[in-house]
């Protein structure tokens, strides 16, 4: 069951609070970023979100973990019904978006300038 695009238009309502949120339709289900980071996904009318330490304790005693599709890694995850509660839903938005944001940037390995090699010019044959 692919998610409706009116449960889209209901969550991004109910975060309209955050700004730079946006969804990208893939494969029948929806992407979930923040100034152009993913935060999660939106499949079968339900929210998973990436797990970071911040979004489990936003979550609280709704922390439950699931997996987006078969075969995937666990995300943490907030069926429809959780989405009413709009204060808990931006907070547990807001800051798995800090965390996953600060987590990328923490990956990013300074470019490192190569040293340039000069090839040695072929010789003249005689």
């Amino acid at each position: 069951m692919a998610t409706k695009a009116s449960s889209i238009e209901y969550l991004l309502d109910q975060l309209s609070a955050l700004d730079g949120l946006t969804t990208r339709k893939m494969f029948g289900e929806y992407a979930l970023y923040r100034h152009g980071t993913v935060l999660g996904f939106v499949c079968d009318d339900a929210l998973f979100l990436k797990i970071t330490p911040e979004g489990r304790a936003a979550a609280g005693d709704l922390y439950r973990e699931g997996q987006a599709y078969p075969g995937s890694k666990p995300y943490l995850q907030a069926d429809q019904d959780a989405w009413e509660d709009r204060a808990w839903l931006v907070e547990l938005v807001r800051v798995t978006g800090e965390a996953v944001t600060w987590m990328k940037a923490k990956k990013r390995k300074p470019a490192v300038k190569k040293p340039s090699v000069k090839k040695p010019a072929p010789k003249k044959k005689r």
